[in-house]
């Protein structure tokens, strides 16, 4: 009798070439668990790839661009060691309107070149991703952030991070693109350029990769995070070759949260998101009137940043991206009435920046105004309730305004976490106060620190991919008037 051999089953696709190998009864097991995908096995070689040199040169651009910024720094106010702003605060107060006001003429003659020989400034990340218009240039985005650094080692009130941000989305795109990546992973791997720059610079590789799943891609499942970590971790690992390992913030909280603390937390969460959403109109506001030629585009940086120097003769600590002034707060300094000064005026200064036409980050400035404005209010609810440690009212405001500035409370937390290395049950009060102020803020204002600076009507393209398996809809219309960002939720 004539045997035809069994003909070998076709395999399900997660399991070809290329992809884990195991028994098919198993596989079924695994398809029972919630979070099962096997497409996060099907990202090939050419993938990985470039998902590990996103990685090096994100952390290579941190490094440059925190060196550009020490150097200026140094040039400008010797500063070596300590703080910025002390540095800047020992000198005259002629001196730091000189420095500013040159910061400001540097600011607005590199805007007025970059767009007006160079053809831009490289291109906005959260666009891209968002709109599906992969538009980011290395050498442009490379000119923009050491014009950015510079300005802001003169002194400029904009965030640090924006340069390796934009750095390590670039080549995100350049690599994705070169490599021949489809569409969806290339909008995946820009957004896990920019987080990993952000946690190269700062030192947080877990919270840079939650910024690129839950800000960017709107969603933290299997096929984002596995690249966004991947990625996040090398920049770190390779920052370190010059930047510091430490974490950036020094604080000490109590082991465990006390009732005023908690109580304090249910009550200042939505203050901090009204001034969250105060503060996020205001960002939109400034980008919907930035100069776009004319002899506004090199006079406005200079009257903004003059504006900066003279308020800096009382208050110093205006200066920079707010490093010292979440410091100050966070370690107990100051006093109700200077606390708040500083917290009303580093927004606006902030924002008179941005209206003036330079770019730059928001991170720090967002972290900082809620570190500050979070110790005045601990400091006058200590009046009605003593006992509780000053710094845990600082870090709670930080942690809400950040969470809420981004819209994105998972990356807002462990951002808190990181940059302090601190975690402890008094994060407990951290979280309802993070709680109260994202429901607050994005009902009084559904845009983040990051929407709200892209430009209206944003030119989409009809349709937006998103990697599979992400908890998006796998194309989305666009309506090309308006910007959406993705729901920052999922699992």
């Amino acid at each position: 009798m004539d045997q035809t051999p069994p003909q070998p089953s076709k395999r399900p696709r997660s399991l070809r070439a290329g992809a884990l190998r195991v028994a098919p009864e198993h596989h079924a097991r695994a398809r029972v668990q919630a979070n099962f995908v096997h497409s996060v096995t099907e990202y090939d070689h050419r993938f990985w790839l470039a998902t590990g040199l996103t990685g090096v040169a994100a952390g290579v651009g941190a490094i440059v661009m925190m060196a550009v910024l020490r150097t200026i720094q140094h040039l400008a106010f010797s500063y070596h060691h300590g703080t910025y702003s002390s540095a800047a605060a020992a000198h005259s107060d002629l001196r730091r309107l000189i420095v500013l006001l040159i910061g400001g003429l540097v600011a607005g003659v590199g805007y007025w070149f970059l767009r007006r020989v160079l053809g831009g400034t490289g291109g906005e990340p959260t666009r891209s991703v968002w709109t599906g218009t992969d538009n980011m240039n290395v050498p442009r985005t490379f000119a923009t952030g050491v014009l950015q650094e510079t300005f802001i080692g003169l002194g400029g009130s904009l965030g640090r991070e924006a340069a390796p941000q934009h750095f390590g989305a670039a080549f995100g795109s350049y690599f994705s693109r070169h490599l021949s990546l489809p569409a969806e992973q290339r909008r995946l791997l820009i957004a896990c350029g920019a987080g990993a720059g952000v946690g190269a610079v700062y030192n947080v590789p877990l919270a840079g990769a939650l910024f690129a799943t839950e800000l960017y891609l709107g969603s933290i499942t299997l096929t984002t995070v596995v690249p966004a970590v991947m990625c996040a971790s090398i920049a770190t690992l390779v920052g370190w070759i010059t930047l510091p390992t430490h974490s950036v913030y020094q604080v000490s909280l109590p082991a465990t949260p006390s009732a005023s603390s908690i109580v304090f937390a249910a009550l200042a969460g939505p203050l901090l998101g009204l001034a969250t959403a105060a503060f996020v109109r205001l960002i939109g506001w400034a980008n919907d009137h930035r100069p776009t030629g004319g002899p506004a585009l090199i006079g406005l940086p200079v009257v903004a940043f003059g504006i900066l120097g003279l308020l800096s003769f009382a208050y110093p600590l205006l200066l920079g991206n707010g490093r010292d002034l979440a410091e100050f707060a966070l370690l107990g300094g100051g006093t109700v009435g200077g606390l708040l000064m500083l917290g009303l005026l580093k927004p606006l200064v902030t924002g008179l920046a941005l209206r003036s036409g330079p770019g730059g980050g928001l991170f720090t400035p967002t972290l900082s105004t809620g570190a500050a404005l979070g110790a005045c209010l601990g400091h006058a609810w200590m009046l009605l309730w003593p006992g509780t440690a000053p710094p845990i009212f600082a870090m709670i405001g930080a942690a809400a305004m950040l969470a809420a500035g981004m819209q994105a409370p998972i990356a807002g937390i462990v951002f808190a976490v990181e940059l302090t290395n601190s975690i402890s049950a008094s994060l407990v009060p951290i979280l309802i106060a993070v709680a109260g102020a994202v429901i607050v803020a994005r009902g009084l204002d559904p845009r983040s620190i990051y929407s709200a600076r892209l430009p209206q009507p944003v030119a989409a393209a009809e349709e937006v991919a998103v990697p599979a398996d992400s908890g998006i809809a796998e194309t989305e219309p666009v309506d090309p008037t308006v910007v959406r960002e993705p729901a920052a939720s999922g699992s």
